[in-house]
């Protein structure tokens, strides 16, 4: 079930209804069921995925708490990371890491047998293994006591608001709120509405309209010119963003009106000075979840620099092909890694007292940023090589309809606008403020 779908909205009114009809002490059945109706919606079989994850990770918490020997502790940790970590790789890697090895071994004349599995990637895996790993983890730390109940700790892991998209939320923050007692709230509904609907039309108007100009450029880069490829790489930048950001704020306003609060995934990233600065804005769980869970661990900054340098590299380079199965991805991730050692390396500090430096530092930054999204949405590595290789020598180029771009340059601007109001002016955009500006932009404005 998607969430711009009017099957999601009927199925969402209905759930809304029945959860503050019910009592709150079986709210959480009503959730928990409404959530794996939401994901058997896609492909019923891939729900016993969610379910055979739920129950490891749940046992191997209790085991871990109860569990008085360091060795014994770590054993359930192991066992529950490795289970885990091996159906993500069955689903997601192990075609890719199966061709990579056959195009590498044939290059060498050596045969590779191995056939691919006929598979199909379930919706949503990432998101709730991490999830459900980052639980194990902070129980075996002290963080948190492991969840006895487990009706629970299965809502936790699938509620579906979040659960095919994100954020990807903590134990912490999200399971005491399923014992709560929620009042229905029209603060919250209509907060919840806000964000919902803003969510709504970054995804809709501009991302799935984007997405038409940058399929027909990156999907025959034969055929285009280095304008073309500027152009739909800046437009890209504007489509990921907002299929993330989009899917984020109707999980978060979703949540909200459910009376959940769940973390923000996206401030504003495009407004940042520094690559790293865009990291602590963008997809926030996620950036947030690798510093903790795999940064930290291997030993984060506190083994001198060129470890930290390292360990930093490798952080993102794991990140970009948690975000696909391609060379591409590794790429891009690894050109983050890149920019970010570098950035640690000189020590960059922005002047807030110099604005046309400041500005230089900016561009600069987004200059980078646009690099690297060409190796996310190319294809191949061959096809971001073409696309490079564009800008040495002239080609023909085929454009789309100018009306399609002229809508979907409508709401970039709407979008641009709302967001430098919250970044620079964000009093405008509070409840509470009365002027005409305020009012105007209400609707879309909430900081997230």
């Amino acid at each position: 079930m998607l969430f711009n779908s009017f099957h999601f909205v009927y199925f969402f009114l209905a759930i809304t209804a029945f959860y503050y009809l019910l009592s709150y002490k079986y709210r959480w059945v009503l959730l928990l069921i409404g959530s794996y109706y939401f994901y058997m919606n896609w492909k019923p079989v891939y729900a016993l995925l969610i379910l055979f994850s739920t129950f490891t990770t749940y046992l191997a918490a209790l085991g871990i708490q109860s569990s008085e020997r360091a060795t014994r502790r770590k054993l359930y940790l192991y066992l529950s990371v490795l289970i885990n970590f091996s159906i993500l790789f069955v689903f997601k890697y192990f075609n890719f890491i199966n061709q990579s090895v056959y195009e590498g071994l044939t290059a060498l004349h050596i045969r590779w047998p191995v056939p691919d599995l006929n598979l199909l990637l379930p919706v949503g895996i990432s998101f709730y293994t991490f999830q459900a790993v980052g639980y194990s983890v902070d129980v075996y730390r002290g963080e948190i006591k492991a969840e006895k109940h487990f009706g629970i700790y299965a809502l936790f892991v699938s509620f579906f608001p979040q659960l095919v998209a994100g954020p990807i939320e903590r134990a912490k923050n999200l399971l005491p709120q399923f014992r709560s007692k929620v009042i229905f709230d029209v603060g919250n509904i209509s907060s919840g509405m806000q964000k919902a609907l803003w969510g709504f039309f970054i995804k809709l108007v501009i991302a799935d309209r984007a997405a038409i100009y940058v399929d027909a450029i990156y999907n025959h880069v034969e055929f285009h010119t280095s304008l073309s490829f500027v152009l739909a790489t800046f437009i890209f930048a504007i489509q990921i963003y907002c299929d993330f950001a989009g899917y984020s704020l109707i999980a978060i306003g979703c949540a909200e009106i459910l009376g959940f609060s769940l973390m923000t995934n996206f401030r504003r990233p495009y407004f940042a000075p520094t690559i790293t600065d865009f990291w602590r804005r963008w997809h926030i769980s996620l950036s947030t979840w690798f510093k903790d869970y795999v940064y930290i661990p291997l030993g984060g900054n506190r083994k001198g620099s060129a470890r930290t340098y390292f360990n930093l590299f490798l952080t993102f380079v794991i990140s970009g092909l948690w975000h696909g199965a391609n060379w591409t991805f590794v790429v891009w991730g690894a050109l983050h890694g890149f920019y970010q050692v570098v950035e640690k390396f000189f020590k960059t500090n922005i002047p807030s007292k110099r604005p046309v430096l400041r500005f230089i530092y900016y561009m600069i930054a987004m200059g980078l940023v646009m690099i690297a999204w060409v190796f996310f949405r190319a294809n191949s590595i061959s096809d971001a090589s073409t696309i490079f290789g564009s800008f040495l020598q002239p080609k023909t180029s085929v454009f789309l309809d100018k009306t399609t771009l002229f809508y979907l340059f409508i709401g970039i601007f709407i979008l641009i606008g709302v967001e430098a109001i919250q970044e620079f002016s964000p009093g405008y955009c509070r409840p509470g403020n009365n002027s005409f500006l305020s009012g105007l932009l209400r609707i879309y404005a909430f900081p997230y």
